[in-house]
C-alpha cells in the first residue's frame, strides 16, 4: 500500500510529545496514548483526517505506546500495517500488524503497540464510532445487537473476506487523497464507511456472528420503513406516536408491535435514542453549547434530557462537550 494521506500532515517532528499530542487532536479525545518504555527520539510523523463518524491516521514512529479508551466516546479501531511490522497485544491476545494481518480493537479495550526495529514501521489506524457499527448490524439483521459487538482481534487480510475489508479501506483513502471536492462531502464519506463496517461485520468473527450466519434477514415491512423515514425527516420537530402511525399508514398499536418485534424498543424510545445520538455527535464535533444543540434536535425539557443522556452514555452532556 503506498503511503496514504499525503496532503493531510498533522505533525512531523523528532519530539515524540508532538506525536502524542497530535494523536489526541486527530481522535478527538476518544483515546489516551502513553509511551510504554519512555519517550523515544526519532522521526515521528502523523497524517490524518477526522470526520463525524470516523478518523483515520497514518503513523510513522519508533515509539512503543499503550492506547486506551478515554472519555465517553465509544469507538472501534482497525489497525493495518503499511510497512515493517508491529507487535500488537490486546486483552491477552497477540498478533503482528503487517500487510497480511490487521488488528481490530473493541470499545473499552486497551492495546499495546511495539514497532519492530531497526526496520521502520508504519501503520494505519481507523477509528469507527460504535453507533455506526450498531446501525449497520441492525440493517443486516432487522434488530439492534443486545450487547456490544466484540470482534476477534486478528483480521487476516490475505483471505478473501479480509481482503475485501482492506480494499474498501484503500478506496476510502484513495478518495481522500484524490483532492476531488466531491469525495470530501460527508455523505460520500459516510457511505464508504458504512460499506467498510458492513464488510467488517460479515468478514470478521465477532460476538454476534451467529445472528448473521444465515445471511441478511428479511427487510423491514413497508409500514416500518415509512415510519423510520418519517422520524428521520422530522427529528427536530415534536413527534407524537399518532404522527408516526399516520405516516406509516397503520394503527398505533400495530406500529408499536412492529417496532418492538423488529427493533426491540417502542417508537418513542427509538425517537429518543436517535435524538440523543445526534446530540452526542454535535457535542463532539461542534462548539455550540449543550442547550442550543438539545433544542436543535427537538428537546424541550433539559432536566429530563440530561437524565436520559446519562442513562444512554454513562456521562452528562457537559462531560461529552468537555472532550472536544
Amino acid at each position: 500500500m503506498p503511503a496514504p494521506l499525503r496532503n493531510f500532515l498533522i505533525t512531523k517532528s523528532p519530539n515524540p510529545v508532538d506525536l502524542l499530542n497530535a494523536v489526541t487532536r486527530l481522535f478527538g479525545g476518544s483515546i489516551a496514548t502513553s509511551p510504554l518504555d519512555g519517550l523515544r527520539s526519532g522521526d515521528h510523523e502523523l497524517r490524518g483526517v477526522a470526520a463525524r463518524d470516523f478518523a483515520v491516521g497514518y503513523f510513522a514512529s519508533p515509539l512503543d505506546v499503550r492506547v486506551s479508551s478515554a472519555g465517553g466516546r465509544s469507538s472501534y479501531f482497525v489497525n493495518i500495517g503499511v510497512s515493517g511490522a508491529i507487535a500488537a497485544s490486546c486483552g491477552g491476545l497477540h498478533t503482528t500488524l503487517d500487510t497480511a494481518t490487521a488488528g481490530v480493537v473493541n470499545p473499552g479495550d486497551t492495546q499495546e503497540l511495539r514497532p519492530a526495529r531497526p526496520t521502520p514501521s508504519r501503520f494505519l489506524g481507523l477509528r469507527i464510532d460504535a453507533a455506526l457499527v450498531d446501525q449497520e448490524f441492525t440493517a443486516l439483521t432487522g434488530r439492534p445487537p443486545v450487547s456490544t459487538v466484540r470482534f476477534d482481534f486478528a483480521l487476516d487480510l490475505v483471505k478473501p473476506k479480509g481482503r475485501a475489508v482492506l480494499l474498501l479501506i484503500r478506496s476510502l483513502l484513495e478518495q481522500l487523497d484524490s483532492g476531488d471536492p466531491l469525495f470530501q462531502r460527508a455523505e460520500l464519506q459516510r457511505s464508504q464507511l458504512r460499506c467498510i463496517v458492513t464488510a467488517l461485520l460479515l468478514a470478521q468473527p465477532h460476538s454476534h456472528t451467529g445472528e448473521l450466519r444465515d445471511g441478511p434477514q428479511p427487510g423491514h415491512p413497508r409500514s416500518l420503513r415509512a415510519a423510520l423515514a418519517f422520524i428521520e425527516a422530522n427529528l427536530p420537530e415534536h413527534i407524537a406516536l399518532s404522527d408516526i402511525a399516520t405516516a406509516a399508514g397503520c394503527a398505533p398499536r400495530t406500529l408499536s408491535s412492529a417496532f418492538r418485534d423488529r427493533l426491540g424498543l417502542s417508537p418513542l424510545s427509538y425517537v429518543r435514542d436517535l435524538r440523543l445520538d445526534r446530540i452526542r455527535q454535535d457535542l463532539l464535533t461542534t462548539t455550540d453549547n449543550v442547550g442550543t444543540i438539545a433544542y436543535r434536535w427537538g428537546i424541550s425539557h433539559l432536566g429530563r434530557f440530561a437524565g436520559d443522556y446519562h442513562s444512554r452514555f454513562n456521562e452528562l452532556p457537559s462531560d461529552t462537550a468537555a472532550h472536544r
